[in-house]
């Protein structure tokens, strides 16, 4: 009987790759960074290993959404206290902490268990086009989008 070869930890290179969320559609920009994470754009992709890579995104401020989502769309957090519900519109969180929405809408799409929570830490998320990962050498890729209608 034949075995499928699972990869080693030895045989997994995980590389770096820089996103540029620069007028980049919220969702389409998050299922990219979702499958790059997960490692499914691997031949070596296996469902219960992480073979996945490291995401930065700079430029989270400039991401955009479609419709009237900017005033529709609401994000919820509680403080676990009677009535410690907050809720946002899509456009107040991206003038406070821009980078949260884009954490959010990956970490929507990853597993919801100790896998995924560990995918998730090898999200890095910043505003403006500096961050701190240099020395890493992140490799630039583009998401492809359908241009803007009006």
């Amino acid at each position: 009987m034949n075995k499928t070869p699972l990869p080693t930890l030895e045989t997994l290179e995980q590389k770096w790759y820089l996103v540029d969320a620069q007028e980049q559609r919220l969702g389409r920009l998050a299922t990219e960074i979702a499958m790059i994470l997960r490692g499914k754009n691997k031949p070596s992709f296996t469902p219960n290993m992480d073979t996945g890579d490291f995401v930065i995104v700079i430029n989270a401020e400039k991401v955009v959404v479609t419709g009237r989502k900017n005033e529709q769309k609401l994000y919820r957090r509680h403080s676990g206290r009677p009535g410690g519900m907050k809720t946002e519109t899509f456009d107040q969180l991206q003038r406070r902490i821009p980078e949260r929405i884009v954490e959010k809408a990956v970490k929507g799409m990853l597993p919801k268990n100790a896998m995924g929570r560990k995918l998730f830490t090898k999200l890095k998320v910043y505003t403006g086009s500096d961050h701190p990962h240099k020395a890493q050498t992140p490799e630039t890729i583009t998401i492809n989008t359908i241009p803007k209608r009006n």
